[in-house]
Parts: structure tokens; C-alpha cells; sequence
């Protein structure tokens, strides 16, 4: 008789790493933190406004998108990338509203890289007075929701705001693991894997651990939406200026890159002592980004007429 158990524990191993071995698409902040950060902004906003938003979601047919699913918030909060990539191209003007990447070797400057306003930092006041204004058809303010709370993740992963003419960081080949960097850049890592560890690891990012503390000084700030999203893209750009980009071992720290030089080309290693240093800020960014879609959603939803 032949005897698997034993096979089965050798086997064991490799099924394991097999996640680890397999590509995976280059997300916008990963499928999994914007979901994180919709559920806690849904969590987040008042039985009113929860209400709404599902009145909003019976819309989803009408933008004509079977492939790309509309049907809850961590749907809505996916669905600006998942559009992206339909045969048709029809949301192919939307790739640049992504991001904004400042450069990180000089001052922050709110309205550099945003040429006619197709940036992140323009598109989240303007989706925020779509959805607030009553008299659009319920289709596009449906849209402009999932414009509004992905843009809000995005803005919130350091390397959506920093840039070191590398395109924030994806032409920065890294090795992360068992990932070669042949097959990794540092925008990939911040964006899917690292981000993944940081928020499941104990203990997890979850809408029930937002504290009124927290809660509070992240609302805090400018009572216009302008001015509260130029505190918070400062602040991502902070993170990829002081750790995304310095912490990185054998990546030329240099600024600026230097005249002649290929960016593409720059290779780096994401070590332990990197993933403990971007730990941290990682996770509270996601926190912080469900806090602030809730602000901004809420006061589309509540107050309408004065963000026209």
C-alpha cells in the first residue's frame, strides 16, 4: 500500500509558497486596502447616510459595467481601477486622476503635476460636488461616489503623491521576499503585498478600532474640501519622502536624480528593517483614509446645495 501522508508533508511547502511565486496584477493601493478603507467609512457615516448611498447603488445598470461590480461600497471603492481595463476604453481619461507625483526633492507644492486639473488633488473636491448636487441623474452621482471614496485610498499611499522622476516608484525595480526585482517595483510593493502584511497582521485595521481620538485629529484641519485635501496629500508625500524612498536598501538615495541617469533602471531591496518602518504609517493611512471618506461623503450627502 502506498503511503501519502508523507507526500502530502513535502508537498505541503510548496503549496504554500505558491502565492508567493505567482505574478499579480499592480493594483491602485490594492484591491484589498481600498475595500479596508470603504468599510471603514462606511462604518463611519451616519444611518442616513448609508441609506443613501444604497438608494445610489440601485443605479449601478445604468453606467453599463456587468464586469466591474457596483454593488456595495468596497465595490465602489474598486470600481474606478476595475473600469480601467474594459476592452471599450470609455474611462481611459480617468488613469491620470490617480495620482498626482510631486517630486520629493524640493517643497511640497499642492499644484505641481496636475496639468487641467487631471490629478488626484483636483478630482476629489470636484467628484464630492457631482455627488452632492441632487439635480445630476442618479447614474453619475453613482459614479462620482466610487471616483470619490477610491480617490480618497489613493491619495492616501505615499508613493500616489511622491515621485522621484521614477514615476512614483515604478520604475524603482525592488526585490521583496522570494520576488525578484525583476518581477517587482517599490510603487507594486507599496501597493499590493506590503500593504497586505501590514494591514492583516495583529492587530488588524478595523473599522471598530478607530478611536473618537483619532477620529477627531484626522477630521481636523480646513472646513473646505480644498484645503483639507492639500493637508492630507502633504502628508502622504511626507511618507514617501522620509521612508518609501530613503529606507530602501542598495536604491542611490539621491536627490535630485541626476541629469542623464535612467531611473528605470534603479534597483533597491525591501528589507525587514523597511516593512518595520513602513508599517506603521502604512496602516494608519488606511485608517486615516476611511475616517475621511466618511467626512467627505457625509457632507455630500447631508449638505448638498452648499458644495454646488
Amino acid at each position: 500500500m502506498i503511503r501519502r501522508a508523507p507526500i502530502i508533508r513535502l508537498l505541503l511547502p510548496l503549496v504554500l509558497l505558491m502565492p508567493l511565486l505567482m505574478p499579480a496584477p499592480a493594483l491602485a493601493w490594492g484591491g484589498y486596502a481600498h475595500r479596508l478603507t470603504a468599510s471603514i467609512a462606511f462604518a463611519e457615516l451616519s444611518p442616513a447616510a448609508r441609506t443613501r448611498i444604497r438608494a445610489l447603488l440601485r443605479a449601478a445598470p445604468a453606467l453599463n459595467t456587468p464586469t466591474c461590480a457596483l454593488a456595495s461600497i468596497e465595490d465602489a471603492s474598486v470600481w474606478p481601477d476595475c473600469v480601467l481595463g474594459l476592452p471599450d476604453g470609455r474611462f481611459a481619461y480617468s488613469a491620470a486622476w490617480h495620482y498626482q507625483n510631486i517630486s520629493v526633492c524640493g517643497d511640497f507644492d499642492i499644484n505641481a503635476k496636475c496639468p487641467n486639473g487631471d490629478c488626484v488633488t483636483a478630482q476629489i473636491p470636484r467628484q464630492q460636488a457631482i455627488l452632492a448636487d441632487r439635480s445630476r441623474p442618479a447614474a453619475e452621482r453613482l459614479q462620482a461616489l466610487a471616483f470619490l471614496v477610491h480617490f480618497v485610498g489613493d491619495l492616501h499611499q505615499p508613493l500616489h503623491m511622491g515621485d522621484k522622476a521614477d514615476l512614483g516608484g515604478n520604475q524603482v525595480r525592488a526585490a521583496y521576499g522570494v520576488k525578484a526585482p525583476d518581477r517587482m517595483n517599490l510603487h507594486r510593493i507599496w501597493d499590493g503585498e506590503m500593504a497586505e502584511r501590514a494591514l492583516t497582521e495583529p492587530p488588524a485595521i478595523a473599522p471598530a478600532r478607530i478611536t473618537p481620538a483619532q477620529r477627531r485629529a484626522w477630521s481636523a484641519g480646513p472646513t473646505d474640501t480644498e484645503g483639507k485635501v492639500a493637508i492630507w496629500a502633504q502628508e502622504a508625500w511626507a511618507i514617501s519622502r522620509s521612508i518609501a524612498y530613503p529606507a530602501l536598501r542598495d536604491y542611490p538615495d539621491t536627490c535630485p536624480i541626476p541629469a542623464g541617469s535612467r531611473p528605470r533602471d534603479a534597483r533597491g531591496t525591501v528589507t525587514a528593517a523597511y516593512i518595520a518602518a513602513a508599517t506603521p504609517p502604512l496602516r494608519v493611512s488606511v485608517a486615516k483614509a476611511g475616517v475621511r471618506i466618511a467626512l467627505l461623503v457625509e457632507a455630500a450627502l447631508a449638505r448638498p446645495a452648499a458644495l454646488r
